[in-house]
């Protein structure tokens, strides 16, 4: 939310906190309807967190606090979510894989899927770049596919290095780290190169990574791995 605000889904605890990353302290939190799986900025006040796997939660933030704002539910399976341009890129466990939805639940666009279903079998995590693009990661075809706004396919890139992909967030337009569980590392993928490299890994303590974030005020990257209570924070160069 800010240098010094971060927010998290706790999937135990069936709530969205906001902690104070100066203090190490939770500042406030809202329960929720479902356990809560993934989760996106909409606007620097307002989050969306997917309940449950078929609703989709608006929660604002306000002088330190969270609300619930209002709930969308949807057909299907809900697994990755990203914002782009006032609007949301939700991907599926099923075909058609992903809809852009508006912020009150109109289907805008969906995934061609004739020809297609080849690139997705398990789509996880999502994140936008600042130009508008939208990159999905597949934890079974152990690939990144890169779509535009209207969900029109651009690029899939894969790598010996990248083994079950989960969590991804955009650094930059060229600049794009990946949660690569199987292998415990934090990958860089570079897409005007089509290249991967390894970024952070087991000699710096990274363990099944499962979700990341980019501060781009502090330049930190702070990573959650999966089945453990805390969270990792690397300063990025």
């Amino acid at each position: 939310m800010s240098p010094d605000l971060l927010l998290v889904s706790n999937h135990s605890k069936v709530c969205v906190q906001l902690l104070d990353c100066m203090k190490g302290e939770v500042v406030s939190e809202v329960q929720l309807q479902g356990r809560p799986y993934r989760m996106c900025l909409t606007d620097r006040n307002t989050a969306t967190v997917t309940v449950g796997g078929w609703q989709i939660q608006m929660i604002k933030v306000k002088d330190k606090t969270l609300t619930k704002g209002r709930a969308l539910t949807v057909s299907g399976t809900i697994r990755g979510l990203t914002s782009c341009r006032n609007s949301l890129v939700v991907a599926y466990c099923s075909q058609p894989w992903l809809k852009v939805i508006s912020m009150d639940g109109k289907v805008l666009h969906q995934f061609d899927k004739s020809g297609k279903s080849q690139h997705f079998n398990a789509p996880r995590f999502m994140c936008t770049t600042p130009g508008g693009s939208v990159f999905i990661t597949d934890n079974d075809t152990h690939t990144i596919t890169k779509v535009d706004e209207q969900l029109n396919l651009l690029q899939t890139f894969t790598s010996p290095l990248l083994y079950a992909p989960c969590g991804i967030t955009a650094v930059t337009e060229d600049q794009i780290l990946v949660c690569s569980q199987g292998n415990h590392n934090i990958m860089l993928l570079q897409p005007s190169t089509n290249t991967m490299s390894t970024l952070l890994g087991e000699d710096d303590g990274i363990e099944n990574p499962y979700i990341l974030t980019y501060c781009p005020d502090h330049k930190k990257i702070y990573i959650a791995s999966y089945n453990t209570r805390t969270i990792k924070i690397f300063q990025m160069t």
